[in-house]
């Protein structure tokens, strides 16, 4: 929904003939009173959301060594030491290495220890 989109939203007199051509309803003693400036912060946060992410899909969001560091808890020269070494999977995009979140899952995964079952 854009700013245009609630400027065409409907006004409380044509709510009252809608409610007039439908048979069998209450018309509502009062209309609640819609809050222009109110309606218009919502959309300005709706837009800044959308503006966040563009990318839909997010299997498709690479993200760069400092990010996937901040998402894992270490530091981007632990991450890119790593690539490196090749101890952690990633991927090029061009010349850039990039990890994607099923690296990141797989990183945590292989760090994660079972306890062992106590002998008796």
């Amino acid at each position: 929904m854009t700013r245009n989109d609630l400027a065409l939203a409907p006004t409380e007199g044509a709510a009252m003939e809608v409610l007039a051509e439908v048979p069998d309803v209450e018309r509502p003693t009062q209309m609640p009173i819609i809050d222009s400036a109110l309606i218009l912060r919502l959309a300005e946060a709706i837009e800044a959301l959308a503006a966040l992410s563009k990318i839909q899909d997010p299997e498709l969001k690479v993200l760069t060594p400092a990010e996937a560091g901040e998402a894992l808890g270490k530091t981007e020269n632990w991450v890119k030491e790593a690539i490196q070494d090749r101890r952690i999977p990633f991927t090029y995009v061009g010349k850039s290495p990039r990890l994607l979140p099923r690296h990141i899952r797989w990183v945590l995964d292989s760090g994660e220890l079972m306890p062992q079952p106590q002998a008796a």
